[in-house]
């Protein structure tokens, strides 16, 4: 895989704009405005991946590295590769490689998920951490995290997903339109951003639906974790 590939047009072009604009803002906002919560959701992928003893990983989507860095700090043996197409998301993601001296356990690249410069089976597992819902064609993307995969290899995706609960799904839709879109779009500046993601969760698919899909693309054994009563969710699946 060569480092800073050229991605896609459309939705990814606009996705790509969208995260090179609140790159700077971005850690500092996601964990204020998640209360920590997304770090424990991410020490859960980590744990369920460092159970198959991976020692190439691929993490798409990366975004500023923070599943990476974990899964690369806990999985001593593995060597973790980042893709993402944005390009400051991956410049904020490679000062914190850097700072935690990991830079011979992570490597970064730009590039599109739905195109990957990978060989068939090239890795032990796949991840991806609030990424899925942006990629241009879910099922292309998912489809070339089954294809690196190697027989046997897992991928391991978490997600937001919309409360079954009315309540729960009333008070987060609460949180999304009163705090997240407002604080959001001021402190990072870009209103549209942070209007498009709380939308980009209620437009993905259901948690049941989305086994559907990644079965459809030929994984196996698919299920899923549900986290905080529903707010988000693990789906898990191998390739045979």
């Amino acid at each position: 895989m060569k480092p800073y590939n050229t991605p896609g047009a459309g939705k990814k072009e606009e996705v790509k704009r969208m995260f090179d604009n609140i790159a700077p803002t971005y850690d500092r906002l996601n964990h204020i405005l998640s209360l920590s919560i997304d770090r424990v959701w991410r020490r859960r992928v980590m744990r369920i991946v460092r159970r198959g003893r991976p020692r190439h990983i691929l993490d798409l989507a990366t975004g500023t590295g923070d599943l990476a860095i974990l899964m690369a700090q806990r999985i001593p043996q593995a060597r973790v590769m980042g893709v993402d197409l944005s390009e400051k998301m991956l410049a904020e993601a490679s000062e914190k490689v850097r700072r935690q001296g990991l830079d011979d356990h992570v490597a970064l690249y730009q590039g599109d998920a739905e195109r990957l410069d990978l060989g068939d089976g090239a890795v032990d597992a796949v991840t991806v951490a609030f990424g899925v819902r942006n990629f241009g064609n879910m099922e292309a993307g998912l489809s070339e995290a089954l294809r690196v995969l190697r027989r046997g290899g897992q991928a391991v995706i978490l997600e937001f997903s919309t409360p079954r609960n009315p309540l729960v799904r009333w008070a987060y839709s609460f949180y999304s339109d009163k705090i997240l879109r407002p604080v959001g779009g001021l402190v990072s500046r870009d209103k549209a951003a942070y209007g498009y993601l709380p939308a980009s969760i209620e437009e993905f698919p259901g948690p049941e639906r989305f086994l559907e899909i990644m079965r459809g693309v030929g994984f196996t054994e698919c299920r899923r974790r549900s986290l905080c009563l529903g707010i988000a969710q693990i789906y898990i699946g191998y390739k045979a």
